[in-house]
């Protein structure tokens, strides 16, 4: 592998992080300063020279505009989540946040996992609304991760994409890694991660489709990268792709993609539970006009 990607996997940082330490100097190949682009080939002798940890993120107990909260119990919180919220704190994101806005609520949730994710056992990107859930006891917080992990949840979500993808009912399985040139985004790459979408149309308009999918994996930016290498992106989504045109006449400034249901075992009983949240303003607002000019 290349010396960025490889380190990058080998210690948990991002590409950029392991590009500046290369052009620094600071990563020794067999004695010798490696680039971030040269490779890294078995029983060589690595050396790298890692910087200083980062400061520790701190959670601030700052209201919400939006949040609203949809059930909560002695075990977890279940919240709808508005566009510009991030899940949790993290370097760099100086927005509000879920985690923040329950604290703010007056709201405890589990001490589980590290200082600035307590709780956290999914995630939505700040460009992303709908129904999230939050660990509010420690059990509750082991069952949850659990069944994310073995796949129990029922995620869903409806995207707004680009096009009318054929066929109308389908399955994406292709493996998603960072993308290999622009490590704030990702990419369908043949050594990624197994990563499987199921989707169906919805509705078609002239210029795009409304979609249900559902998640059988949940990496990064799945649904965002999966339709995109479909060449089908979300509406609005320019990171990987979208038309600026169709958004723009649209009103979306965002990747049109909401986490419509949530459904799993309640870590209190094992009985399913199901949570839903509806289209939020600028959503609605743009499947409206769709529908008019159609």
């Amino acid at each position: 592998m290349r010396v960025d990607a490889g380190l990058a996997k080998l210690l948990g940082l991002s590409r950029t992080t392991v590009a500046e330490l290369a052009e620094a100097g600071e990563v020794l190949v067999d004695g010798r300063v490696a680039g971030k682009s040269d490779r890294l080939v078995a029983g060589a002798m690595l050396e790298v020279s890692l910087p200083a940890p980062p400061a520790p993120v701190t959670v601030l107990a700052v209201p919400v505009d939006g949040l609203i909260v949809l059930h909560q119990d002695d075990d977890i919180v279940v919240v709808d989540k508005p566009v510009g919220v991030a899940a949790h704190p993290s370097p760099g994101w100086t927005g509000p946040t879920v985690i923040g806005g329950l604290a703010a609520a007056g709201i405890r949730i589990s001490t589980s996992g590290a200082a600035e994710r307590q709780g956290v056992v999914h995630r939505l990107d700040v460009g992303t609304t709908g129904v999230m859930v939050v660990a509010k006891s420690e059990h509750g917080y082991t069952e949850l991760k659990r069944a994310f992990k073995e796949r129990t949840v029922d995620k869903i979500y409806h995207a707004l994409v680009q096009g009318h993808p054929d066929p109308s009912v389908g399955t994406i399985d292709a493996p998603i890694d960072r993308h290999p040139r622009h490590d704030y985004k990702f990419a369908v790459v043949a050594s990624g991660k197994p990563s499987i979408t199921h989707y169906e149309v919805l509705e078609a308009f002239r210029a795009a489709s409304l979609v249900d999918v559902r998640l059988e994996t949940g990496r990064t930016h799945q649904i965002r990268v999966h339709f995109a290498a479909l060449h089908h992106p979300c509406v609005g989504d320019l990171t990987y792709g979208a038309d600026p045109v169709l958004a723009r006449r649209l009103g979306v400034t965002r990747q049109w993609l909401h986490a419509h249901t949530l459904g799993f075992h309640h870590p209190a009983d094992g009985r399913w539970v199901s949570y839903t949240s509806a289209y939020p303003a600028d959503l609605r607002s743009a499947l409206d006009l769709l529908r008019a000019e159609s």
